[in-house]
């Protein structure tokens, strides 16, 4: 999603290697002024024997959304050590988040979705049901993992959600234990509530630039017959309003912003960038290390309680792949010796798919000119001075969810509104003055899987979504489409509306909207659910609810591949959620629970609004 900042380039300095030990890292405590020194690094003490040395009480495997938030939970105890392991770079140059302006300036966002420094750059198989159309999913290779490259949208999903896990296998993470880490996590810049957080590292705020295009989307919606509501993540999904979004004093606020550089001075925390952690070790079943790669060594680093794989949807499943833990004949097959024989090992692929609905408009007040080229260097020095104006925001500022049907118990559409157009996830820029909406089905029936290509970490492995290969699934996209249309069509849009751009007046017929989807469906970049949290009686089960890899001892799995089905919104702020419950859990902490908040139901099923 390209807003602004596409094809504004800044030539910065490549960043100078790191030197000195890998294992003590420190900085100085102002990494995000302009003038930060850059980050100073220093063997481990002298007296240790290099055998303790080289070994950890913790040794996490990603500083991505759950990586860093484990990492400063777990750091927090002056007795534990801990060491966080990062295949890509640090998100800060010379310790300066303004010189890093493509990841934190918010409007930048697509430079590093188009950008494999930043980014795993993973493509599917071609999807038989897409006109076999091969689809790009950019995936975080830095501090802060994808939450420095999404669209800061914060959306927690719905409380049914968690309530299905629970009935799913994952008990102790229902909405009445998920709600309180929410909460835990996050500081509302409107303030805590029975809802919200007041006292987290996540900042989390609202959109500033009150356009009227914003203001009509949320007009029209009502004219449709849909509600208002003031907190899509408090006691109301459903409805159309305000997004929040992890944006903070104009800047992305990433979890390597409000989680690892807080905890980066601390003396037993440890964390080294440029990393390729490539297997874990085990002594028969017990996990004891992992072995990785930097500067084309290959080395060992060891944990005396416990390895967490971090790694997201993608990584941590194939990292449990290349080390024996997956279906064994698949692994027989690549010649990979089997550790544990667990069949849910990359299996349950879920995605949220979306499609552009665009509008021309007929007035020139989109972000169209605000991407040309002298628009966007003054856009870019305002926020290089005061991170404010253009630069300061996603423009994802309001949204909504609804049914797509009478009998659908809770939302499962999900609209994210923009005053401006996107082509082809923001690599092409826009052409015309336009508003769009991104719009989707939130629980899909289509499940995919992905699988190792070879025993070559190197190598990516085969992702299959596996989309639209179901008619409900095709239904639900037909409903995307006209019932969008119908709000684009209310009195509010009016003096605004133009031509429809995108599928057009010429795709009408559900065979015609069909074709539409097929030709123009793309990722919302959400995978997830391919370590599946269960009971270890479930054969498809990867973790359990205590977040351990069923059938080994020593390791777990904490991201976005253990939610056991996919929520009903972006998967950013679950992420966090579960990385900051997880923690508890292995701190051996008592769950919290927050019983009987009220949740918002719809007073009849009968009507689909």
């Amino acid at each position: 999603m390209s807003y602004l900042m596409k094809g504004f380039k800044c030539h910065s300095p490549a960043m100078g290697k790191v030197a000195g030990s890998l294992f003590k890292v420190h900085t100085l405590k102002n990494t995000l002024g302009i003038n930060g020194q850059q980050f100073k690094m220093s063997r481990a003490s002298s007296h240790l024997s290099s055998e303790k040395a080289n070994s950890f009480n913790y040794v996490i495997v990603g500083a991505g959304s759950a990586g860093c938030v484990l990492a400063n939970r777990l750091s927090e105890d002056p007795q534990s050590t801990v060491l966080l392991l990062e295949a890509g770079p640090k998100d800060t140059l010379l310790g300066s988040v303004r010189l890093m302006w493509k990841i934190h300036m918010p409007a930048a966002l697509t430079y590093n979705l188009c950008d494999e420094k930043y980014n795993w750059y993973y493509h599917t198989t071609a999807q038989r049901h897409m006109d076999n159309r091969v689809m790009y999913w950019p995936r975080g290779r830095v501090w802060g993992g994808s939450s420095s490259l999404n669209a800061m949208v914060y959306i927690r999903g719905h409380a049914e959600d968690y309530n299905r896990w629970s009935r799913q296998g994952a008990l102790g993470w229902d909405y009445e234990h998920c709600l309180p880490y929410f909460k835990k996590a996050q500081t509302h810049e409107l303030g805590p509530n029975q809802y919200r957080g007041g006292n987290g590292p996540l900042h989390v705020s609202r959109g500033k630039t009150n356009h009227p295009l914003h203001q009509a989307f949320l007009e029209a919606a009502q004219q449709a017959g849909y509600p208002f509501t003031d907190d899509m993540n408090g006691y109301q999904q459903e409805g159309f309003g305000w997004m929040d979004m992890t944006v903070h004093q104009g800047q992305r606020w990433s979890t390597a912003s409000a989680y690892l550089r807080p905890a980066i001075s601390r003396p037993n925390f440890s964390v080294a960038e440029k990393t390729f952690v490539t297997k874990i070790l085990f002594q028969g079943t017990k996990c004891i290390g992992v072995e990785y790669v930097k500067n084309g060594q290959r080395k060992k680093v060891f944990a005396n309680k416990e390895v967490i794989l971090s790694g997201g949807a993608i990584n941590s499943p194939q990292l449990l792949m290349l080390s024996g833990i997956g279906n064994a004949d698949d692994l027989k097959k690549l010649g990979i010796p089997v550790v544990c024989h667990l069949p849910g090992v990359g299996q349950n692929l879920q995605d949220h798919l979306e499609v552009y609905v665009q509008q021309k408009c007929t007035k020139p007040i989109t972000l169209y000119t605000a991407q040309k080229p002298l628009n966007m260097v003054r856009i870019g020095l305002e926020w290089l001075w005061k991170f404010t104006g253009d630069g300061a925001t996603s423009h994802l500022e309001s949204g909504g969810f609804i049914r797509s049907e009478p009998g659908v118990p809770h939302p499962d559409i999900q609209f994210h509104f923009l005053p401006s157009q996107v082509i082809d996830h923001g690599r092409v820029a826009s052409t015309m003055e336009a508003y769009q909406v991104h719009v989707g089905p939130m629980r899909s029936t289509s499940v995919g899987w992905l699988k190792l290509k070879s025993s070559d970490p190197n190598d990516h492995p085969i992702i299959e979504p596996n989309y639209l290969s179901t008619e409900r699934d095709m239904w639900e996209f037909r409903q995307c489409v006209k019932l969008t249309r119908e709000i684009f069509a209310q009195k509010a849009f009016e003096k605004f509306r133009g031509p429809e751009v995108q599928p057009g007046k010429h795709v009408q017929s559900d065979k015609e909207i069909d074709a539409f989807i097929r030709q123009k469906a793309d990722s919302a970049y959400h995978p997830s659910c391919t370590c599946k949290m269960g009971q270890p009686s479930d054969s498809t089960a990867v973790v359990d609810p205590q977040t351990k890899v069923i059938g080994v001892e020593n390791l777990r799995v904490v991201d976005a591949s253990i939610m056991p089905s996919v929520v009903t919104g972006n998967l950013n702020a679950p992420t966090i959620m579960i990385a900051e419950k997880a923690a508890d859990i292995i701190k051996g902490l008592p769950a919290l629970q927050e019983k009987n908040v009220p949740v918002y139901k719809p007073k009849t099923l009968e009507t689909q609004r």
